[in-house]
C-alpha cells in the first residue's frame, strides 16, 4: 500500500501479476478499437463543452491513460464524457476557461480525498430518479446546442441558458446553411445505418468495414466531401484552427482568489458527476465482465485524473459508459487495453492532424446528435405513471432544473426533495399504538393506573409528533407509562429529546416511565446520553412481560 493513501490498489498491478500473451494481444486490439471511436468523440465533447477540440484529445489521452493504470476496474475507459457538456460550457461562460481548469483541480482533490476516506459506497445513495432526471435533461442540452452547426447558422457563441439558446437559434434561422443541413443529415442517417450493414454472408473485408465505428466513418466522408466538393461550411480549420500536432506543455492556470471563491459549487457539480458516472459506468461493466471493481480506488484515480489534465491543457474526465462497452465487446482483459486506447488516440493525433482541419463541424454535430439521443433513458418518461408522485416529482424537476437553469441546481434541488421525501416516508411508517392491558394491570392492586404503547419503526426527527402526541392521548391520567419499543429500529437525538420531554412531564405529576425491549441502537444511545441512569435502570426491561410483572409486584399492597 502507498503511504498516505490507505488501500490504494490499482487494478493494473493486480492484473500484470498473471498477464500472458493472449491477454496482451486481447487488450491491445480492444484498445487500438476503442481509441478509434473515442477520437470523434474526444473532439466533439471537446468542443461542446466551450474549448477546442484539442483540450478534448489532450483530456482523453492523458486523463484515459491516469484512469486506466491507476483505476478500480479492470475495463473502465476515462476521458471526456456527455454528461459534463452543460456544466463544462456553463463555467466557461460564467467564469472563463481559466477558472475551469482550477475547479477541475480542486474536483480532483476533492475526488482523492473521497477515495481516501472510503465514501465510494455512499455514492449509491444517489436515488435513479435524480441519476435519469440529469441525464435526460444534459441529453437535451447537448442536442439544442448541436443545432448551430447541424443547421449551419451563423452564431458566434451559443450562450449556456437553455432559452437564451433558442431565441439566439431563432435569431438566426434565416442563416440556414443548406450544404451544412444535408451534410449533417447524411452524417446521422449514416452513423444510424452503417452498424446495420453487417451480413454474415458478407465478403471478410466488408463485414470487417462494418464493424468499423459509423463515427469514424462519418468523418471520414466529411474530410472527403469537404475537400473534393470545396462545401462553404465551418470546419474545424475555419474555427479553431486545426489541431495540434503533440502534447501540449505543462502550464499552471491562472489563479485569482476573487474567482476561485465563486467556484464551490461548479467544483462540488464536477466532483459529485464525476463520481456518479464512473462508478455507475463500472457496475454496468463489472456486469458484463463477471468482476466486481474497487469504487473507493476508481475515485482515487479519477481525481489524480481532473487534477493532471487540467495542467496539460485538459477538461474535466470520468468513466463513459459508451466507450466502456465498446473496450468490453472488443474482448479487453485489463486496464492495459485503456492505456493502449490513449497511446493509439496520442499516435493518431500526431499523425493525422493535418487531416482535422477540414472535419466539418456539422459532422460533428451529427456524432453529438447521435450521442444526445442515445444517452438519455426515454423510455423513463413514458413509466412515470407506474411510479410513486415522490419518484415523478424529483425525476421531473431534476430533468427541469437541468435543462432550465444547470445541472448544479439540479442536483442540489434533487438531493433535497429526495431527502425530504424519505423523510416522509419514514415518518409515515412511523406509528405509537395503545396496547390493550388486562383489566388488573390496567388497574394495579392498588389504584395505580397504567397505560402502555407499541412503538414502530424509526424514532427521528421527522417522527417526533407521534410521540409528543402521547400526552394529549389520555396519558394524563396514567400514573405509569409504558413504550414497549421492540420494533423501533433507530433513534436519532431528536427522539432522545422527545422522550426527555415525556419523562420529564411524567415525572412532574409524580407518574414513571417504563420503557420495554429496546433494541441494540435505542438501548445504546439511552445508555450513552445518560437517560437510562436518569430515569432508572430498574424500569428498563428486556420483555413486556417482565415488565408487566414488575408493575404488578410493585404495586401489590403488602400483608400486614
Amino acid at each position: 500500500m502507498t503511504p498516505g493513501l490507505p488501500g490504494f490498489r490499482p487494478r493494473l498491478i493486480e492484473s500484470l501479476r498473471h498477464y500472458t500473451r493472449a491477454d496482451f494481444l486481447a487488450d491491445l486490439s480492444a484498445g487500438i478499437t476503442v481509441g478509434v471511436v473515442a477520437l470523434p468523440l474526444a473532439m466533439a465533447f471537446g468542443i461542446a463543452s466551450g474549448v477546442k477540440p484539442d483540450a478534448g484529445l489532450f483530456t482523453a489521452i492523458i486523463a484515459g491513460f491516469l484512469i486506466s493504470a491507476l483505476g478500480g476496474s479492470k475495463v473502465q475507459i476515462g476521458g471526456p464524457a456527455g454528461a459534463f457538456v452543460a456544466l463544462l460550457y456553463t463555467i466557461v461562460e460564467r467564469y472563463g476557461l481559466a477558472n475551469l481548469l482550477i475547479a477541475t483541480m480542486m474536483a480532483g482533490v476533492l475526488l482523492i480525498a473521497m477515495g481516501a476516506l472510503r465514501l465510494g459506497q455512499l455514492i449509491r445513495f444517489i436515488p435513479i430518479s435524480i441519476v435519469t432526471g440529469f441525464t435526460n435533461g444534459i441529453a437535451v442540452i447537448i442536442g439544442l446546442a448541436q443545432l448551430r452547426d447541424f443547421l449551419g447558422l451563423q452564431v458566434e457563441r451559443m450562450p449556456a441558458n437553455m432559452l437564451s439558446q433558442i431565441g439566439v437559434l431563432w435569431a438566426a434561422r434565416e442563416s440556414l446553411n443548406w450544404q451544412a443541413l444535408v451534410l449533417a443529415a447524411a452524417s446521422l442517417a449514416l452513423i444510424v445505418v452503417w452498424p446495420k450493414t453487417y451480413l454474415p454472408e458478407h465478403a471478410r473485408w466488408r463485414q470487417w468495414a462494418a464493424r468499423v465505428p459509423g463515427t469514424v466513418i462519418v468523418l471520414a466522408v466529411g474530410i472527403i466531401t469537404v475537400t473534393l466538393f470545396g462545401l462553404s461550411v465551418d470546419t474545424i480549420g475555419s474555427r479553431f484552427g486545426g489541431i495540434a500536432r503533440g502534447l501540449p506543455s505543462f502550464a499552471l492556470p491562472t489563479f485569482e482568489w476573487e474567482s476561485v471563491q465563486k467556484l464551490f459549487g461548479p467544483t462540488i457539480s464536477i466532483a459529485l458527476l464525476c463520481a456518479i458516472e464512473s462508478l455507475l459506468c463500472a457496475r454496468v461493466a463489472d456486469s458484463m465482465i463477471d468482476d466486481r471493481h474497487d469504487p473507493n480506488q476508481e475515485l482515487i484515480a479519477q481525481g489524480v485524473a481532473n487534477l493532471v489534465t487540467p495542467l496539460f491543457g485538459g477538461i474535466a474526465a470520468t468513466g463513459t459508459i459508451a466507450r466502456t462497452m465498446t473496450n468490453v465487446r472488443s474482448g479487453a482483459r485489463s486496464p492495459v487495453a485503456g492505456i493502449i486506447h490513449a497511446i493509439t488516440l496520442l499516435a493518431i493525433m500526431l499523425v493525422l492532424a493535418p487531416l482535422a482541419q477540414n472535419i466539418p463541424m456539422a459532422s460533428l454535430a451529427a456524432i453529438l446528435l447521435f450521442v444526445a439521443w442515445n444517452m438519455g433513458d426515454w423510455a423513463a418518461f413514458g413509466k412515470l405513471g407506474k411510479f410513486s408522485i415522490s419518484y415523478r416529482t424529483i425525476m421531473l424537476a431534476t430533468f427541469a432544473l437541468t435543462v432550465i437553469f444547470d445541472i448544479t441546481v439540479a442536483i442540489e434541488v434533487g438531493l433535497v426533495l429526495a431527502s425530504l421525501f424519505f423523510i416522509h416516508r419514514i415518518s409515515s411508517l412511523t406509528r405509537v399504538e395503545p396496547i390493550r392491558l388486562p383489566a388488573d394491570i390496567a388497574t394495579l392492586p392498588d389504584g395505580t393506573r397504567t397505560e402502555a404503547w407499541r412503538l414502530f419503526g424509526s424514532l427521528f426527527f421527522g417522527s417526533v409528533d407521534k410521540l409528543e402526541g402521547l400526552l394529549g392521548s389520555g396519558t394524563k391520567a396514567a400514573d405509569v407509562v409504558v413504550l414497549e419499543m421492540h420494533q423501533v429500529i433507530n433513534l436519532d437525538t431528536s427522539g432522545l429529546d422527545a422522550l426527555q420531554s415525556l419523562l420529564n412531564q411524567l415525572e412532574k405529576r409524580g407518574a414513571t416511565l417504563i420503557i420495554a425491549e429496546p433494541n441494540e441502537q435505542p438501548m445504546s444511545l439511552l445508555r450513552r446520553s445518560g437517560f437510562l441512569q436518569e430515569m432508572g435502570p430498574h424500569n428498563v426491561f428486556e420483555h413486556l412481560d417482565d415488565a408487566l410483572a414488575a408493575l404488578s409486584s410493585r404495586h401489590t399492597p403488602k400483608p400486614d
